[in-house]
């Protein structure tokens, strides 16, 4: 849809269809309060709060309200190693070693790529051993991580991983002699005109600061506490508005923030050691929504969730920033895309399918590959790829009391979309829905032998 439909569309009063769908999933969701906006290129479409930013003092939500990042924050620790590579401080293939010889006993084959990309081996920090409570040092934390054994070895495959971007925060710091916040803020903020945008701190005064909520046993709750150095930290510990956002999804649009080619580079689907490829970049998932690319990365931090969807093929950026941790923000700006461009309309969105539908029913095909995972009709990277927690992930998805619908099929083939090293064909839908109400929107990607390549998902 181009520009001028999309004017139409909106001139037209169909903004309110908008302002419908965003109202009816915060009360489905019971979300207290939402921040939207809506860019088609460079042009703001819609930029508003709906509810309330903080539900004691009832302060409704607007396009300047602050909020927190959670990992969305990941494309900006990225952006300033970007920066670095491009004034020639640092390589993107240098061994962290160099800056980290705390580590060098375990990570000397890992490198300033493999932390941007997930692809490092690193053990995740944030498990049930670590204290959120305890104010640790960046060398601290180094330490921490330094002292456990790798998952797997370098650049082997892909685990998600808060451990990396908090060593490469600690990695500007260390190259550069400034804290990561201070460069961001000098460096991007600033030039940007991103004026509320900054490190998270609870101690400082911040005017139109939401405040952030979760549900226990159906009853609205204040955010957990942590450690004030873990709201420092640069796995994506920063306040933002939409209004800041927008100005962010326009210096992307100009390629303003670092070179073209790093750019690139960040929006490219990372290449593992055995010639596989996964769909994630340097902060940013690469994967496809329904037959149309789309570039993207939630958060989800102390009673927030966070968004940002870009659309290359229509020119589409849909920010969606909410205070609830169990608000499902991607299914929100997902529907939001699919509003404007029909094409981009999201599975779980889709009520009646028709056309091709996958041989083995998808709920079936996770049975097998949690029963037979060496006969399943799958690829033989998707078989190497599977770990404990894929596959306790698929045994949630099937498990009983879950209610499943089958969507049907799009073909991919024109996309030229890779999944672990695989040309997909084609992508089938199904949605794995809970008795209590939402689910998980699942997409499984074949091979043109429908050969399962992978399989991805999104809460609604």
């Amino acid at each position: 849809m181009n520009l001028l439909l999309l004017s139409l569309f909106l001139v037209q009063g169909d903004t309110a269809a908008i302002s419908r769908f965003v109202q009816a999933e915060m009360e489905r969701q019971h979300v207290p309060g939402l921040s939207l906006a809506v860019l088609q290129g460079d042009r703001v479409l819609v930029s508003r709060g709906y509810g309330l930013a903080n539900v004691e003092l009832r302060v409704p939500a607007s396009d300047s309200t602050v909020y927190q990042s959670g990992s969305m924050g990941k494309q900006f620790t990225a952006a300033l190693v970007e920066m670095l590579v491009v004034n020639r401080r640092l390589r993107l293939d240098d061994s962290v070693v160099r800056w980290f010889p705390e580590g060098r006993d375990v990570w000397r084959g890992i490198t300033v790529r493999h932390l941007l990309t997930h692809t490092s081996g690193i053990a995740e920090y944030t498990d049930s051993t670590f204290d959120y409570r305890k104010d640790f040092t960046e060398d601290e934390l180094v330490k921490f991580a330094a002292s456990r054994p790798l998952d797997f070895q370098p650049g082997e495959r892909w685990s998600y991983s808060n451990t990396g971007y908090v060593l490469l925060g600690v990695l500007i710091h260390r190259v550069t002699g400034r804290f990561y916040g201070d460069l961001l803020r000098d460096s991007v903020f600033r030039p940007l005109s991103m004026n509320d945008s900054r490190i998270i701190s609870e101690h400082d005064i911040v005017p139109n600061r939401a405040a952030g909520y979760q549900l226990e046993d159906g009853q609205l709750k204040n955010q957990e506490w942590v450690a004030p150095m873990l709201n420092t930290t640069a796995d994506g510990a920063l306040y933002f508005t939409v209004r800041d956002l927008t100005r962010w999804a326009i210096a992307l649009n100009g390629r303003r923030v670092v070179g073209a080619g790093l750019l690139d580079t960040a929006w490219t689907a990372v290449r593992l050691n055995d010639g596989a490829s996964y769909p994630y970049g340097f902060g940013w998932y690469v994967l496809p929504q329904r037959m149309l690319p789309r570039i993207s990365h939630t958060g989800s931090w102390q009673g927030f969730k966070t968004v940002i969807a870009r659309y290359p093929r229509s020119g589409l950026t849909v920010i969606v920033l909410a205070n609830l941790a169990e608000a499902q923000v991607g299914a929100i700006a997902y529907g939001i895309a699919g509003l404007l461009e029909p094409a981009l309309q999201p599975p779980h969105l889709v009520d009646a399918w028709q056309g091709r539908q996958p041989p083995l029913p998808i709920p079936a095909l996770l049975g097998t590959i949690l029963a037979k995972p060496d006969s399943a009709p799958i690829t033989p990277r998707f078989r190497r790829f599977l770990s404990a927690g894929l596959t306790d992930w698929y045994r949630a998805l099937t498990a009983d009391g879950r209610h499943w619908t089958l969507g049907g099929c799009d073909d991919l083939i024109a996309l030229r979309f890779s999944y672990l090293g695989s040309p997909v064909a084609y992508a089938c839908y199904g949605r794995s829905a809970r008795a209590s109400g939402g689910g998980t929107a699942v997409t499984v990607f074949y091979t043109a032998d429908w050969r399962a390549a992978g399989v991805e998902g999104y809460g609604y």
